[in-house]
């Protein structure tokens, strides 16, 4: 039996969605990232909120900081990677979310920032995974 075949029987089959399930890709990316920035300290405060047709995948708290956070998971044979697939009406609409969100909170926060987190999909089934703070939209 081949290593792999071998270690996917003891280990169990690898974490990383099928390339052809877009949505699974999308929540394994989600899901990573939320790790990710627990374990860089931020406090994941909401995921997926939704206004009208505008989502934001991740609302975070960083000290005294809101953090909107949208995740691009991308196979590493992806021809832009992530940083550079957030299109000009992606980020219209992630402004419009988090203006719906703030206008919704008791208190507005002192300060706001807009984070990226790409994942990127290796063929091997391991991932990387890059966080980009204070992005500008």
């Amino acid at each position: 039996m081949p290593l792999p075949a071998l270690l996917e029987k003891f280990l169990g089959p690898k974490d990383t969605p099928p390339k052809s399930d877009r949505a699974a890709r999308g929540r394994f990316g989600e899901k990573e990232a939320e790790k990710a920035l627990r374990k860089a300290g931020l406090k994941v405060v909401t995921r997926n909120w939704r206004h009208g047709r505008d989502e934001i995948d991740l609302v975070c708290r960083d000290g005294d900081s809101l953090v909107f956070v949208e995740v691009r998971t991308r196979d590493e044979s992806a021809l832009a990677p992530g940083v550079h697939s957030l299109t000009k009406r992606k980020r219209t609409a992630f402004k419009r979310a988090s203006r719906a969100y703030v206008a919704g909170l008791r208190e507005t926060p002192s300060q706001i920032r807009f984070d990226l987190v790409e994942v990127s999909l290796c063929q091997d089934g391991l991932f990387d995974l890059h966080h980009h703070q204070n992005i500008s939209l």
